[in-house]
């Protein structure tokens, strides 16, 4: 563990959040400074900057026009989907939010108000978000292209005042109507908006204004043409700024809330201390708006810091090709990317050698961050070599807004450990516990857990449900926030984590992750992408199988036995007979979320011969259709 910056900042931060929270935030801009930094009078439920009053949306975009900034370009939209691309200073995007603010008042929305967005990967959505921002409404984005049943139950739980969306989003195969899902969104839920505003695409325009509806519909050009622009509403640190639902979950959504105080100051922080980012950098995340990433490390993180933000309508292979990240970093000289393992993992499949990148000047880039699934030691270490610049994994939750460990490259970079997301960060109080909630020693396997009060930036509860908050994050462990993670913290303070602990195999009594068992097939020099499951075994209780996609260029007709016997007998190598991993499939591709979550319980399930639970926001549910024969069991004669 580091004796330097990093430890001192991380003990005054657990020891005395008041000051070192006190301190973060002097680099937000208060309108009433808080009274108090740490609010814990009220235990779980702790609240950050008591008293204090600010509006994120100036703190986003006002000071840095008024302070110099104006002609920089704050906003990036590239999108090889449509063949467009746009840049937006700080003074252009001030003056779109402020007008499409004005909008959305003249709309009735005020603060407080609950605004849903459903929108693609264009600037608009960027807009609206940080409009709700100035005027003190609540948005709530809802991942484009989402259906209707899962759309409707996010409008019945946050009852928007205004729903905003767009005529379509763009596939690289395929235009997807928005509109007529809306409607069947809308027509689902007993909750109505006051009004509907769709932004026209030219892929293809939707029907509006011509249903006999409840509510008014009408086109974002006819509301945004004639708007006054509205200027910030100062709301307190503790109200809600956005209400994102966690994906994939079945009866009625959680809604994560996000107060606007301890929001800004941490990702505030987090952008120079975890990222390196300061004003002025550019800065390149590859997600979506509709994810927790998309909200802090498109939209927010970086316009609070003054860096340019890059906003990405595409892939990272097929768009046209495994060179498009490589494009956009080379094009906008970014100082650093963001995005998901599985992004890597896909290029990895289509250039492993790395010959696409080599079209493009990446001098700009120092630092490549990758979070949202485990990142395996065998790409952690092809990234690092193709790329030549630190490849650094940091873990987080939809719930946590921002790292829970990471290597802080901006504070104290420290030595990469491959598998590792290296250390807790500041503010998080990082315990590995056994079943009866006691510490267990360094290397040991446990469940992670995160002493409370948690940083500011996390969530304070759910949406209007503080008892379900309690029942599914605190009370398993009195005084602690279950991250439902399982991992261990070695000798050096570095965290790893294994997977979700539903994702933890008990073989024969033995308890087995199935990180461990992955990191040692994906380290075949064949594997692109694999998963591990563990199924139902009369004998043993469970068994683990082994799911692998292959590298382009080989032929699992030809190479396909060897390559499984091979990962077979390397688990046992490296995990051990215990692992009792017999079975290894070869599958053309793993189903997965659009934020590129591998499935693995809708897999076992399948493999169980359950009825598979398939989430709303699976990314191509032909996978599953592909899997099916492979997976499921067969029927008994």
């Amino acid at each position: 563990m580091s004796t330097g910056a990093y430890a001192a900042a991380y003990e005054q931060s657990i020891a005395d959040p008041n000051a070192f929270w006190g301190a973060a935030a002097s680099a937000v801009e208060w309108s009433t400074p808080p009274t108090q930094v740490l609010d814990d009078s009220n235990p779980p439920f702790y609240r950050w900057f008591r008293g204090g009053h600010l509006n994120t949306c100036f703190n986003a975009l006002d000071r840095h026009v008024r302070d110099g900034r104006g002609d920089q370009a704050a906003l990036i939209y590239d999108s090889p989907v449509t063949g467009t691309a746009q840049t937006f200073t700080y003074a252009e995007l001030l003056e779109r939010v402020a007008r499409f603010a004005g909008a959305l008042a003249g709309l009735g929305v005020e603060k407080g108000d609950r605004v849903v967005i459903y929108m693609p990967m264009v600037p608009e959505a960027v807009v609206a978000m940080l409009a709700c921002a100035r005027l003190g409404a609540i948005h709530s984005v809802v991942f484009g292209g989402f259906a209707p049943a899962e759309l409707a139950a996010r409008i019945e739980d946050a009852r928007p005042k205004v729903v905003v969306s767009a005529s379509c989003g763009i596939e690289p195969s395929r235009v997807v109507e928005y509109k007529p899902m809306l409607d069947g969104a809308l027509d689902r839920s007993s909750h109505k908006p006051e009004a509907v505003v769709v932004l026209q695409r030219p892929q293809a325009r939707a029907a509006v204004g011509e249903r006999d509806t409840a509510w008014e519909e009408m086109t974002w050009e006819e509301v945004d043409a004639d708007a006054e622009p509205a200027d910030c509403v100062d709301v307190e640190a503790t109200d809600p700024l956005y209400v994102l639902y966690t994906s994939g979950t079945t009866g009625r959504p959680k809604g994560i809330v996000r107060d606007n105080g301890g929001h800004a100051v941490a990702l505030r922080w987090s952008m120079e201390n975890v990222y390196d980012i300061g004003p002025g950098d550019v800065w390149f995340t590859a997600s979506d708006v509709g994810w927790v990433v998309g909200h802090s490390y498109i939209v927010y993180a970086p316009l609070l810091t003054g860096a340019t933000t890059v906003l990405y309508e595409g892939k990272p292979v097929g768009t046209p090709d495994a060179s498009a990240f490589w494009r956009v970093i080379s094009q906008y000289r970014c100082t650093a990317m963001f995005t998901a393992p599985t992004a890597y993992r896909a290029i990895k499949r289509e250039d492993s050698a790395g010959e696409l990148m080599r079209q493009y000047d990446l001098s700009s880039l120092r630092c490549v961050f990758l979070a949202g699934e485990r990142l395996d030691p065998d790409t952690y270490a092809w990234a690092t070599d193709v790329l030549g610049v630190p490849v650094v994994d940091n873990w987080w939750q939809t719930e946590t807004g921002w790292p829970i460990a990471a290597n802080l490259r901006g504070l104290e970079p420290m030595p990469l450990k491959p598998g590792s997301p290296s250390v807790p960060v500041p503010g998080y109080d990082v315990q590995i516990l056994d079943e009866s909630a006691q510490p267990v020693p360094p290397g040991t396997e446990g469940a992670i857990a995160l002493r409370l009060p948690l940083p500011p930036g996390t969530l304070p509860t759910l949406w209007q449900d503080d008892e379900r908050y309690v029942a599914s994050y605190l009370s398993v462990y009195e005084g602690y926030y279950l991250t439902g993670d399982g991992g261990m913290v070695d000798e050096d303070g570095y965290v790893y984590v294994m997977g979700r602990t539903d994702d933890v195999l008990n073989v024969a009594g033995h308890r087995l992750s199935t990180g461990s068992i992955e990191a040692a097939l994906a380290g075949h020099p064949a594997v692109a992408e694999c998963a591990v499951i563990g199924v139902a075994d009369d004998f043993k209780g469970q068994v683990p199988r082994g799911l692998v996609v292959l590298k382009g260029g080989i032929d699992p007709q030809v190479d396909g036995e060897r390559i499984r016997a091979e990962l077979v007998q390397r688990v046992r190598d490296e995990v051990g007979a215990v692992a009792s991993l017999k079975q290894v499939d070869v599958v053309g591709a793993l189903p997965k979320t659009r934020s590129g979550k591998i499935l693995r319980k809708t897999m076992r399930e399948m493999a169980d011969g359950k009825t598979p639970s398939v989430p709303g926001t699976i990314e191509d549910a032909s996978v599953l259709e592909t899997l099916g024969p492979v997976l499921r069991p067969p029927n008994p004669l």
